[in-house]
């Protein structure tokens, strides 16, 4: 009995925590003067990608390795959100010269992680002596509905690009049916 009254409550809590999702939202790059629109990209799989702070040498890594991904299939928008304010931004992307900015994929402003407090990732996390968000990447379907997530540990704990393409392919539904096309 305990044991289905604890299922039961994990399942509520999670209804709860995708219910809280925001069903649009609107975030701007300070570098590459461009606007994303969730309510704009309606039939596409959109990951967002919740990174830390400009300075971490994970993040950029991780951005790397899923930009290169996100061209191979132009059904699926990766859409990477840093929590630093404008400034922080334009400051980290003037020590990069402009090629190595051109090859990095657009970087979204997330005004003190507000949009990443929506999706109820969890912040608690120390880093370059503040506390933080955790790293996160969160996977919405056509319709928005997230279909799955994953929350990192710690700066290094990141959903390798391997494993995200074996869970985004075993997704189900009309709506992840952009994801097979490419």
């Amino acid at each position: 009995m305990r044991t289905h009254t604890l299922v039961a409550l994990v399942l509520v809590f999670s209804n709860m925590a995708s219910a809280a999702n925001p069903k649009d939202f609107t975030v701007h790059s300070p570098t590459h003067d461009t606007t994303f629109q969730l309510s704009e990209h309606k039939g596409k799989i959109v990951v967002l990608h919740f990174l830390l702070k400009t300075e971490c040498p994970f993040c950029l890594k991780y951005t790397h390795q899923y930009a290169e991904l996100a061209d191979k299939n132009q059904n699926v928008i990766h859409l990477f959100l840093k929590p630093d304010s404008d400034a922080e931004i334009k400051a980290w992307a003037e020590k990069l010269d402009a090629e190595d900015l051109s090859k990095l994929p657009v970087i979204y402003r997330d005004p003190d992680a507000s949009l990443a407090t929506q999706f109820g990732i969890a912040d608690g996390y120390k880093f370059h002596g503040q506390t933080v968000h955790y790293p996160a990447l969160v996977v919405l379907d056509g319709n928005h509905e997230e279909l799955f997530r994953y929350v990192g540990k710690s700066n290094a704990d990141r959903l390798k690009t391997t494993d995200f393409v074996k869970k985004l392919a075993g997704t189900k539904g009309p709506q992840t049916e952009a994801i097979h096309k490419d």
